[in-house]
């Protein structure tokens, strides 16, 4: 019988054989545990992590959660032994030198030739950076970020005591450029943040469009993938399965971020910031007078503003890359491509219905909708689809797990104008389809809610 964990096991032999190098030693009493004490404590995690969504399975289909591939995981457990800080080489020299590797490749994944870059231990902390050099290259500006974007550029920057301005969507919850332009004629932007994906509905910023008029005003332009960033594979070839224009222009934006632990099938603490101008390093200059000695190399710390960060993380996602590369039709573009197929699926399922409307069509993976009523009003939606969300999780057997948007009449009224808005917003159905095998439950999923919703129907008013 095949043994999923052999890999794994053949991997801690290697590091065994290892550390069989050094001097055989006696580990201290006070650090001693039994079996019967490991177990016991393990057995009880195992209880009290039975508190969770299943993450892994197709079934939950809701927020951006999903289980790491079991390499990563492997790579992650094989390093973790060692424990390696890749804050400088003297701590990691192995995982600091893997964590280069692979971050030229997502560097050369958007086009980015020359570049300074590194991992973080998330995508917050990344674009924290990223705001912190468009602070340092103009420190009398401020940013501007769409209203949909994350709210991390409004936190990091009242961090950095700089401006946020937030600038109107379009009915496809996309940067608006007239507002953006008369915005820009002001001289008091520094950097636009444009979102590859947003994580309420997936938009893409047109960047291709944005990219111009920034450089007009003479402003830097930021590239939040933090949720998207590995869908640029699928703007490749003769046939590509997104709208491409976006996505090659991110090439000539200033900088970047990608989250590994979205799309990159990667454990949580692994984002990652990219610049193409590697002179913004000059921003870091530092001195720690008890690292960096041990190399004239570059040390990994001294381009980044956290310290300490997990080895692990940086060997979990070269392993990743080794074994799934950067390719548009095979490794992660054949992983993007089933789950874009996805929401595409869904999508075409919730259009034809008699009981859902799409929020918008989906742009990567994301698919939001709300059910179809008699009575179109934002609080007889919500109430509805609350009851439908409800509903799902409540089923006796296979639930189905979805997550909940708010969502302003700006995204709908254009495609709904017969929908009256008696409250500010109104709460919609919304599921990431973050997982391949999504796309083999896309019927099942589709049948549960529209089961959901002929079973509330009655309940809902007239």
């Amino acid at each position: 019988m095949h043994d999923p964990l052999q890999p794994l096991h053949a991997g801690l032999d290697r590091i065994a054989e290892w550390e069989a190098r050094w001097p055989v030693f006696e580990t201290d009493p006070s650090l001693a545990l039994s079996a019967e004490t490991m177990t016991e404590a393990l057995q009880a995690l195992a209880v009290r992590l039975e508190d969770n969504y299943p993450f892994f399975h197709p079934l939950y289909a809701g927020q951006m959660l999903k289980p790491p591939l079991a390499l990563a995981r492997y790579a992650y457990t094989l390093t973790m032994g060692i424990n390696p800080n890749n804050h400088a080489l003297d701590g990691g020299p192995a995982t600091a030198r893997l964590e280069t590797e692979a971050v030229a490749q997502l560097a050369r994944m958007f086009g980015f030739d020359n570049h300074l870059g590194h991992l973080t231990s998330s995508g917050t902390i990344a674009n924290l950076e990223a705001l912190w050099i468009a602070r340092e290259l103009h420190p009398d500006m401020g940013i501007a970020a769409s209203e949909d974007s994350h709210y991390t550029h409004g936190r990091m920057a009242d961090v950095l005591r700089m401006p946020c301005t937030k600038v109107p969507t379009d009915d496809l919850g996309r940067m608006r450029l007239d507002s953006l332009e008369a915005l820009l004629a002001g001289g008091q932007i520094g950097t636009v943040v444009v979102t590859a994906g947003t994580t309420s509905i997936g938009a893409v910023d047109p960047i291709d469009r944005i990219l111009p008029l920034a450089r007009a005003h003479g402003v830097r332009v930021h590239v939040d993938s933090a949720y998207g960033g590995f869908y640029r594979l699928l703007a490749e070839g003769d046939r590509p399965a997104i709208d491409p224009a976006p996505w090659q222009a991110i090439a000539e934006c200033d900088s970047i971020v990608i989250d590994p632990h979205k799309h990159g099938l990667q454990p949580y603490g692994c984002g990652c910031v990219l610049f193409r101008d590697p002179t913004v390093g000059r921003f870091y200059q530092h001195d720690s007078p008890y690292t960096y000695f041990t190399s004239d190399e570059l040390h990994l710390g001294e381009i980044s503003l956290e310290c300490s960060r997990a080895g692990a993380a940086a060997a979990a996602l070269w392993t990743t890359l080794r074994a799934l590369p950067l390719q548009a039709q095979s490794g992660f573009g054949a992983v993007l491509r089933q789950t874009r197929q996805a929401a595409l699926d869904w999508a075409g399922r919730l259009a034809d219905s008699d009981l859902f409307d799409l929020v918008v069509p989906p742009a990567l993976d994301i698919v939001t909708f709300f059910p179809r009523l008699a009575t179109k009003t934002a609080s007889a939606v919500s109430d509805a689809s609350d009851r439908i969300f409800a509903a799902l999780e409540a089923r006796p057997e296979q639930p189905v797990y979805l997550a909940k948007l708010q969502v302003r009449p700006s995204l709908l009224a254009a495609r709904y104008p017969d929908l009256v808005w008696d409250q500010p917003t109104m709460t919609v159905l919304r599921s990431c389809l973050m997982k391949p095998e999504h796309r083999a439950y896309v019927p099942f999923l589709h049948e549960a809610v529209e089961q959901a919703a002929r079973d509330v129907r009655d309940t809902v008013p007239a």
